[in-house]
């Protein structure tokens, strides 16, 4: 198939963008997005035919903040039309998937509608200015409504899981999107031992909560029997002042607690070779859309312990390969669990490799979006 991929930017190494990068390859497709930066994102995209179609409208009368880049990037799609010849064009994080307004064809692979507008809009809300929240208010519910017009034309839409699907109901009153979870190339994941210490790689920022990683850390130090474990987070930062505000706390209460390390620049194979060597994984994000960190530990045989919310209510099975906690001192009590046993941890793992080998691999992924693309293409 021939086909056109958007994406809102490529400006980070995350889940999505992984996605993003594994579709390209595999469809040799052309990127259209609205900021690329080659240095911050995957090195792989710099193979790949990518083209910024960005406008800078907004920034140019209104003060630099989150809103007006979102704004900027939302306009540079509802604007653009794509000249060269596809199939389908395959939109992913919004508002890559405002593309519709001017073209046809779309399949929206939608990672989750963008939650600053809508399941986070209150919790984001607090952390503004109280001079800008009704100024934000005003500004989101236009967007909404735009967002509303659009989402309604396009041809067909796929949810990474069920989470996402809700939230597609929910904001839109689509209930025809189809449920398509993210993939893995599990082959490419180890297990080279057990070297003491918990991992949380994700983005650093308030909703993936690292803060809740380093409280559940200090928890496990004082009830674990077992000693000299550490904690290392590692992921990518944003330079947007909000996130490099948290990153400051984020590091602030690492230096107060003895045995965490923050890493913030990490390749593939050093981040593959971190997880190859942990003793679980543990995940606390707020409400997460899917998340491919699950995935990536049971790939890597090692126990994922995740909170009982979001994505991994759908790709952990808890007490098989791995563990759900509703609670800072529940996923402390389990980390503390795998810890003193490596039995009950290899088992963990070894089911979870199973699990995803099973269920997430790259050939369903594609057979199962080309199957309903080709429909869209009338092909």
């Amino acid at each position: 198939m021939d086909i056109a991929i958007t994406q809102a930017n490529l400006t980070m190494k995350g889940g999505a963008e992984k996605i993003v990068l594994k579709m390209a390859q595999h469809y040799k497709a052309k990127i259209y997005t609205a900021e690329y930066d080659k240095n911050a994102t995957f090195p792989e995209f710099s193979d790949l035919d990518v083209e910024v179609i960005g406008t800078k409208a907004a920034a140019k009368i209104l003060p630099y903040s989150r809103a007006t880049q979102g704004l900027d990037y939302g306009m540079s799609f509802y604007r653009f039309v794509i000249k060269e010849d596809y199939d389908v064009i395959n939109a992913h994080i919004a508002p890559s998937h405002w593309i519709r307004n001017s073209n046809e064809r779309v399949v929206w692979y939608c990672h989750t509608p963008l939650r600053e507008l809508y399941d986070l809009y209150a919790y984001r809300q607090k952390f503004r200015k109280v001079w800008s929240r009704p100024v934000y208010k005003v500004g989101a519910s236009f967007v909404r409504k735009m967002d509303y017009g659009v989402v309604k034309k396009i041809e067909f839409i796929f949810a990474n899981s069920e989470n996402t699907r809700g939230r597609i109901k929910k904001y839109f009153g689509r209930d025809d999107a189809v449920v398509l979870n993210g993939a893995v190339d599990y082959q490419n994941y180890l297990d080279r031992g057990n070297d003491k210490y918990f991992l949380y790689p994700a983005r650093i920022s308030p909703n993936k909560r690292q803060d809740y990683a380093i409280r559940a850390f200090e928890i496990f130090r004082r009830i674990s029997k077992s000693k000299g474990y550490r904690l290392i987070l590692v992921g990518p930062v944003s330079k947007d002042s909000f996130y490099q505000e948290y990153y400051r706390k984020v590091i602030e209460s690492s230096r107060a607690t003895k045995g965490i390390e923050v890493m913030t620049e990490v390749n593939d194979k050093e981040l593959i070779d971190l997880y190859s060597r942990c003793t679980a994984v543990i995940y606390p994000p707020l409400n997460e859309d899917y998340g491919l960190v699950p995935l990536e530990a049971m790939a890597s045989r090692k126990p994922i312990i995740a909170v009982n919310e979001g994505g991994p209510r759908e790709t952990v099975v808890d007490g098989k390969t791995g563990f759900l906690t509703g609670s800072e001192e529940e996923m402390a009590r389990r980390m503390a669990m795998v810890a003193e046993n490596d039995d009950l941890a290899a088992k963990l793992g070894r089911a979870g490799r199973a699990h995803v080998k099973k269920n997430y691999s790259w050939d369903r992924f594609f057979e199962s979006f080309e199957k309903e693309a080709r429909k869209v293409a009338k092909m």
